[in-house]
């Protein structure tokens, strides 16, 4: 009973910092070095290095899920329209590609990637056995 609580705090703490992360990201995204987007080249590796150092650290994908729902959620949320009318991601310019559509897509791509990545240590067992 003591480990399911346990295994229910690191959840909640993942989908917490995964939310946190989320709204940095979305916030953050939109920074340009020139014609270079440094503010999406950050955030990219920034939710993979925290959705995949938590898939590491703990070896539980539901860990590594939690933490990229609640970026995927927070993006989602933050990326919309505000109660004031407000945005955080302008909607691009001539139909072209901008830094909040590719962040908004890259967050699913790079959680999915992370939590179906095969577990190396489960086959290192198949392999030796």
């Amino acid at each position: 009973m003591q480990q399911r609580w346990a295994r229910l705090a690191a959840w909640f703490v993942s989908l917490v910092a995964g939310g946190i992360f989320g709204v940095a990201g979305t916030i953050g995204q939109a920074y340009m070095f020139g014609v270079l987007p440094v503010g999406l080249i950050v955030a990219v590796l920034g939710i993979t290095g925290l959705v995949g150092g938590l898939r590491l650290v703990t070896g539980d994908r539901w860990t590594a899920l939690a933490c990229g729902l609640g970026a995927v959620l927070t993006t989602m949320l933050f990326s919309g329209r505000g109660p004031g009318g407000s945005v955080v991601v302008p909607a691009p310019v001539d139909a072209s590609i901008s830094t909040g559509i590719i962040w908004t897509f890259a967050v699913p791509v790079v959680v999915a990637i992370v939590v179906g990545w095969p577990s190396l240590a489960a086959a290192r067992r198949v392999h030796t056995n």
